[in-house]
């Protein structure tokens, strides 16, 4: 008998060879590890899903709002500004994918807007849909989130229309 085979001897318990002793748990571990991580992963991938989209409209709706308000101070007129605004925040929008739930208004400190050192204000607003959310929960809690950007241009002093 070695020594460590005498120590646990006198202790009561007897020493197994190597790969023997093991328990029932065979296999169990790979199982929990999986369905602990799945567990964990769904909750952080929708969370990372939300927030990339949420990020995406602050974006889009920064950009549309910046974007209306250069088109509409470098046109000639106010009609031709506001169908200019309209169609730079489309272009900004869509860039982003957010077609429906998204607008721009366009608002001046006097008449006429485009008058020298006029400032025109525009809004853009974008209603984001949180994604995968069902019906019969967006019935009775709100379910999108709406994202809004201000942007004030200045009409240039120097410029004749």
């Amino acid at each position: 008998m070695t020594r460590p085979e005498r120590l646990l001897a006198r202790l009561g318990r007897r020493a197994q060879p190597s790969g023997h002793g093991r328990g029932t748990d065979d296999g169990r571990a790979i199982i929990e590890f999986i369905f602990l991580g799945i567990l964990l992963l769904l909750p952080l991938t929708y969370l990372v899903l939300t927030v990339a989209r949420l990020q995406a409209a602050s974006f889009s709706a920064s950009l549309a709002g910046r974007e209306a308000g250069r088109a509409f101070v470098t046109a000639r007129s106010d009609d031709e500004g506001m169908a200019r605004a309209r169609a730079a925040a489309s272009l900004a929008f869509g860039d982003f994918s957010f077609d429906a739930g998204a607008g721009v208004t366009v608002t001046c400190d006097g008449t006429p807007c485009l008058r020298p050192d006029g400032a025109v204000t525009s809004v853009a607003s974008i209603e984001v849909q949180l994604p995968l959310v069902p019906d019969f929960i967006a019935d009775h809690v709100p379910s999108s989130v709406t994202v809004t950007s201000t942007h004030v241009a200045s009409v240039d002093r120097f410029v004749a229309r």
